[in-house]
């Protein structure tokens, strides 16, 4: 396809977020199939990128000179510019423009992602109070992105676009190896949580679930500040086994999780569910809550629990400790899993971008 630039300007130089892996993870795979120049602000981002290359430099997304960022790409002669948010500056551009939204979480859960600024932390939370910020960003361009089903009917139902709206899922990075197990756990029985610990995380559900779970562990993985800690810690069940991790690298989550029960997250409200891609990839059974989204990511391999009942979760991780259920499920996650990959994304949208 002639003509394409993908807008690189979000891949972090230190540590990946979502938005980061979503862009390298569909550039690397996009760029197999088509030729494709990246849009950097800073030239370290290159080095999440395939050797070689082609790109250009312009300003940051957080530039004031963000809303003329168009007129800098029109010198490239662009003719096609997919961008893994919705914010880039279209003013006088010439060329067709695919946006992405990846979830409408924060419109219910309005709390900025820690480490922005505090200008950037009130704008955050004057564009969620209301849809109509949305739309106009939205309507700017030819056509959106989403990564979930899920997702792209809430769209629907707050009408935030009159364009055309294209799923092209999430998926988990796969350069760590792995082998797929063979049997169930025998010795330590490991439970996974990663993710936040944000109220609508819910994460005390897990911690009280354990009281019923006096065979298990629940390793919590993820960062943590010590007061939310302190918090959580005055909820865990006496003789409970429950581990703050404060935070692990991808070699010790990858390792911690191939070694496990199941992951399990009793999250009242996700955007996508990352976590459960990599579980299930790995051939890790997930227990999670009955949600919407979770639904369409688990499909018929997870198991789920009312995330408002601690007896619930408990009776669902115990459902799979008979060997034979446990290994059905194993098998079942990593077909699953199988449905989120990046070279099928890439594919659906390529598709979209010859569309336009």
């Amino acid at each position: 396809m002639e003509g394409l630039f993908f807008d690189c300007r979000y891949i972090r130089i230190d540590q990946h977020d979502g938005i980061s892996r979503f862009s390298t993870g569909l550039f690397a795979e996009l760029s197999k199939v088509t030729p494709v120049t990246a849009i950097i602000s800073d030239s370290r981002q290159l080095e999440q990128l395939p050797q070689g290359t082609p790109f250009i430099k312009v300003s940051s997304p957080t530039s004031i000179l963000e809303p003329f960022v168009a007129l800098k790409i029109n010198k490239s002669r662009a003719k096609t510019v997919f961008s893994p948010m919705q914010t880039i500056g279209s003013m006088g551009r010439k060329f067709n423009l695919v946006l992405t939204v990846h979830d409408l979480i924060y419109y219910r859960h309005p709390a900025p992602p820690l480490g922005f600024s505090l200008a950037i932390r009130i704008l955050w939370r004057l564009y969620h109070l209301v849809y109509w910020p949305q739309r106009l960003l939205l309507n700017r361009a030819n056509a959106v992105v989403t990564v979930s089903e899920t997702t792209k009917n809430l769209i629907s139902k707050h009408t935030l676009t009159n364009r055309p709206v294209r799923v092209v899922y999430n998926a988990a990075d796969t350069n760590v190896p792995f082998t797929p197990p063979t049997k169930r756990p025998e010795s330590k029985q490991s439970l996974v949580y990663m993710g936040s610990f944000m109220d609508y995380k819910n994460v005390e559900l897990l911690i009280q679930g354990m009281a019923e779970l006096a065979n298990y562990e629940l390793h919590l993985l993820s960062k943590i500040s010590a007061e939310r800690q302190q918090q959580l810690e005055n909820l865990v069940p006496s003789g409970a086994n429950v581990h703050f991790h404060n935070g692990v690298t991808d070699a010790e989550y990858h390792k911690i999780l191939s070694n496990a029960v199941a992951l399990v997250s009793a999250s009242r409200d996700e955007g996508f569910g990352i976590p459960l891609v990599e579980s299930m990839s790995r051939g890790i059974p997930v227990v999670v809550s009955d949600i919407s989204i979770f639904r369409e990511i688990g499909g018929e391999a997870a198991i789920y629990f009312d995330q408002e009942d601690v007896g619930s979760f408990a009776s669902a991780v115990q459902a799979l400790e008979d060997e034979e259920k446990w290994k059905a499920r194993s098998a079942a996650a990593q077909l699953q899993a199988a449905k989120f990959t990046w070279k099928n994304s890439a594919v659906a949208l390529l598709e979209l971008l010859k569309q336009i």
